[in-house]
């Protein structure tokens, strides 16, 4: 069965301090739109709410726009800027690096499914 959905009508939508996430869930793909605002950090903006320490979501993700930083648990960082596809595991933090918004395409499934989500 053929499905076809577009960004600019998500099945759902979370808000969260400084960013928002745009949710499209179809058979076998749950895909994600998140929106960082300039100063969004993941331990300030999505931490309090999921009660990690880290981000615990695991991410393969195409850079629309802005810049960002992530660091792993072990210390280990990268930046990623518009154009960049990358994937992180789980166990790590992020911010916006800059003043301009960023925008993310995430494939992995879990951002659309769990990302800032209380923990019940």
């Amino acid at each position: 069965m053929m499905e076809v959905k577009t960004v600019d009508k998500p099945d759902e939508r979370r808000d969260f301090p400084r960013g928002h996430l745009e949710a499209l869930h179809l058979t076998g793909l749950d895909f994600a739109v998140a929106t960082f605002e300039p100063g969004w950090h993941w331990t300030e903006s999505v931490g309090p709410i999921v009660g990690t320490e880290s981000c615990e979501v695991h991410h393969n993700c195409y850079m629309v726009q802005g810049r960002m930083r992530l660091r792993m648990n072990d210390g280990a960082e990268s930046e990623v800027g518009p154009g960049d596809v990358f994937v992180c595991p789980p166990g790590h933090d992020a911010w916006v690096v800059g003043d301009e918004q960023v925008i993310l395409y995430d494939f992995a499934g879990g951002m659309a499914t769990d990302y800032a989500k209380a923990k019940s």
